[in-house]
């Protein structure tokens, strides 16, 4: 069994482009010895449950892919088990592109970042649409309309290169704060080494 991304991702049409541009060596992906790849560990837990938003991408019955931007509080994003992740589907502009993608391909995924931290989750997997029982929808956010529900196929980090560095305003704020702290204490040190008396020679 292949590394799980590279054996849904690395197609015959993309290992000739690899050969062609001399990342054959690409190929180490798909052989028996490099296997994995395919569950969600604490690694994944962590990041995927801190983050606030993500990337993800369905395709229409006509062929065209779809990218979307879903955010929200920190957790909104669930991790449940070694291979399900699931958030509430909240009413929007009302125009469903993402939702009628995924009831004719189930296909679907998903670009996690932290932009602070230069990181990227990238994740293949498969959608169920859940109406939720009755008693649950006291527990979901206002607005909820239903429950995505992914099973995950594979998963990969991506290299942190060309990964531009941005600060959320929570995230400012904090190293604000960080940075006034210690403006205090260089002030305060100061302050008291002037205040003492000059040594005599």
């Amino acid at each position: 069994m292949a590394y799980a991304f590279a054996d849904i991702a690395f197609t015959p049409s993309v290992r000739d482009q690899q050969d062609k541009h001399g990342a054959g060596n690409y190929a180490r992906f798909l052989s028996d010895e490099r296997v994995g790849g395919g569950e969600l560990g604490e690694r994944e837990r962590n990041f995927i449950e801190k983050s606030d938003g993500f990337y993800q991408a369905t395709v229409s019955e006509t062929g065209w892919p779809y990218v979307q931007f879903r955010g929200g509080p920190a957790g909104f994003l669930q991790v449940l088990g070694t291979n399900t992740i699931t958030y509430a589907d909240l009413r929007g502009n009302r125009q469903y592109i993402s939702l009628g993608n995924l009831t004719e391909d189930n296909r679907i995924s998903l670009i996690i970042m932290d932009y602070a931290r230069a990181e990227r989750l990238k994740i293949w997997g498969r959608v169920d649409v859940i109406e939720p029982s009755s008693a649950a929808w006291s527990t979901l956010p206002k607005g909820t309309e239903h429950l995505i529900q992914i099973t995950v196929e594979a998963i990969d980090w991506n290299c942190p290169s060309h990964i531009p560095r941005r600060l959320t305003v929570e995230q400012v704020g904090e190293e604000l704060i960080t940075l006034r702290a210690e403006n205090l204490r260089l002030r305060a040190g100061l302050t008291e080494s002037q205040a003492r008396p000059p040594k005599s020679s």
